[in-house]
């Protein structure tokens, strides 16, 4: 079968590879119809995430076709289009009857990696390093997932593939991000970064209750469709003194919640701080590059909330705790728990709420997965979200 492999930094390739099998009975396999191209799948592209190896398959957002199923998988048959969660968890440890799933304590068999790096192990995640298990991603023809009794949902076939593709990472984590903000009525959120996370990080936000939206970013297509899609008041951090513009739209007070939906590999314009984080990371004295977060702290309201579904991979330098603390702020972050989301907000997709597929901007062949990431990481033809079909 074709699938896109990562073969080291800025190097991926459409290889022929062979076809997954069922190694265990609760597996299945997908024949895949629908993937995409994720902004974390960057962070493997540009280096920053360790344990790849070459000839890994990437990709975390899939769905398709069942095709075969292991013995014990009863919640799903042959002929069935799935939606399948990028987190893989096995339903039974403590975190997943706690809905927890991301945290999930039995899906990573390399569980001594990100035990040394943080503590405890993460669960397994498709498509993302040996360090969240090494299993082969989504970019490809076919997939094994592994719990899938647990894991994939059952997509309507009054829906189209595009409308539930979402569901396997971006829409859920943008929900989560706008959930742990504790949204209140009257609720002003402000979301750093208007990437595919931010956008539905912002159309979330006024699904929870929020009166006003603020969203930063300084890529003029990505703030139209904050502005157009959204509802959303923009603000471009290349033009504007960020936390100055948001405590005038706020009466001095800032926003209730701050939103980073960047993560590791922030620009920060022109800023100081942007290029110190710049210079520690090219000379290995820093992992990330933590510029929005550090405004978001800094902007957010004392007893406010700052949400971070911006993936962060290492230790960060210079982030203004002593602020933090005084201004009890609460902090809530993490890998998704998609499994938590996924039938809710499917219902939302078919009682016409949402439709998750405005963010599309481009549909390419699998085949054409390399110039994809070429144009989605140097963000060329005003590329949001690119979306490929085997």
């Amino acid at each position: 079968m074709k699938a896109l492999c990562w073969f080291g930094k800025n190097d991926v390739r459409v290889e022929d590879v062979p076809e997954p099998k069922i190694l265990n009975p609760r597996d299945a396999i997908i024949r895949v119809t629908r993937t995409a191209i994720c902004g974390s799948d960057l962070h493997l592209l540009d280096g920053y995430i360790p344990t790849m190896e070459r000839g890994d398959i990437l990709g975390h957002e899939f769905m398709g076709e069942v095709v075969e199923v292991g013995g014990e998988v009863k919640n799903l048959n042959v002929g069935d289009r799935v939606a399948v969660p990028f987190t893989i968890s096995c339903g039974n440890c403590f975190f997943c009857r706690r809905e927890l799933w991301s945290l999930c304590d039995n899906t990573n068999p390399n569980a001594a990696i990100p035990e040394k790096l943080y503590g405890f192990t993460t669960a397994g995640l498709f498509g993302y390093s040996h360090m969240t298990g090494g299993y082969a991603g989504g970019q490809a023809e076919y997939a094994r997932v592994p719990f899938a009794d647990v894991g994939p949902v059952k997509i309507p076939g009054h829906l189209e593939d595009e409308q539930a593709l979402f569901l396997t990472d971006i829409f859920p984590t943008g929900y989560m991000a706008a959930e742990n903000c504790d949204i209140r009525p009257g609720d002003t959120v402000a979301v750093w970064g208007c990437g595919p996370v931010g956008q539905f990080a912002i159309k979330s936000a006024y699904l929870l209750g929020a009166s006003r939206v603020i969203a930063i970013d300084r890529v003029p297509e990505r703030i139209e469709m904050a502005r157009t899609e959204g509802r959303a008041e923009t603000l471009d951090f290349d033009d504007e003194y960020i936390f100055d513009k948001l405590k005038e739209m706020t009466g001095g007070r800032g926003p209730d919640s701050c939103i980073d939906a960047v993560g590791m590999e922030a620009h920060g314009g022109g800023s100081f701080d942007a290029y110190l984080d710049k210079a520690k990371a090219a000379a290995f004295l820093a992992t990330d590059r933590p510029h929005a977060l550090r405004q978001a702290i800094h902007s957010c309201r004392k007893g406010g909330t700052v949400s971070i579904p911006g993936v962060y991979g290492g230790f960060l330098d210079k982030i203004p705790f002593g602020a933090a603390f005084q201004k009890g702020l609460t902090f809530k972050m993490g890998q998704t728990h998609v499994q938590k989301y996924l039938r809710p907000l499917l219902k939302l997709i078919e009682d016409g709420k949402i439709d998750p597929s405005f963010v599309i901007t481009h549909r390419m062949r699998l085949e054409d997965a390399p110039q994809g990431y070429h144009i989605f990481k140097n963000k060329q033809d005003n590329c949001i979200k690119i979306v490929l079909k085997p």
